[in-house]
């Protein structure tokens, strides 16, 4: 009876084990969540504004953070994107055109993980007009907003929130599916002892 009991002890406290590994796998797949746009997701606003807003529900990176904003004249991001804290500020350029804009972006976590989306505006008014300060101003400007296009061209785009990568996904699962495997095999090792240890058994 001894050895049956201690046998069944052993048996739950792998399982216990392994459901501790499920649970804290959980978590990791849980990454920064957008709570909201400016403008907002299918919203019609006056003129095309001087900056598209994005808020999430906990602090970003730049690293890694990047917008594409397309709009009737093509792609009108200006400069690299601004990140304070939850909130993250992409310029567009003077003089955008009125009509429909889509908006790509993708946004590192705290925890390093990307997460990525899109959503769309319409302006009924074009962006107000300035003029560079200088040729060499302007032609940095361009260059800037030519490398934030390309890069977030590589985005993986989700519709509405956030997408988690689907490397870290499968990241996550290899790493269950080897702490399963061990539990398993600690599992055959526990009944291969007990079995030895029966009187009679050779």
């Amino acid at each position: 009876m001894t050895g049956r009991g201690g046998l069944r002890r052993l048996t739950l406290a792998a399982i216990g084990a392994l459901a501790a590994v499920l649970v804290a796998a959980g978590p990791a797949a849980a990454h920064d969540e957008l709570e909201s746009t400016n403008p907002a997701d299918g919203a019609t606003v006056a003129a095309v504004p001087d900056a598209i807003v994005l808020t999430f529900g906990e602090p970003a990176l730049a690293v890694g953070t990047r917008l594409v904003v397309t709009g009737p004249s093509g792609q009108v991001q200006q400069g690299a994107p601004r990140v304070v804290d939850e909130e993250v500020r992409q310029p567009l350029a003077a003089g955008a055109p009125a009509g429909r804009y889509d908006v790509q972006w993708r946004v590192t976590s705290a925890d390093g993980h990307p997460v990525s989306g899109e959503f769309r505006f319409t302006a009924k008014g074009a962006a107000a007009s300035t003029t560079p300060s200088s040729p060499a101003a302007a032609t940095a400007s361009t260059t800037a907003t030519a490398g934030t296009a390309t890069a977030a061209s590589t985005a993986t785009t989700a519709t509405g929130s956030a997408a988690e990568d689907p490397a870290e996904q499968t990241s996550s699962t290899g790493r269950v599916l080897l702490v399963g495997l061990g539990v398993l095999v600690l599992l055959g090792a526990v009944v291969l002892v007990a079995r030895r240890r029966r009187p009679g058994a050779h």
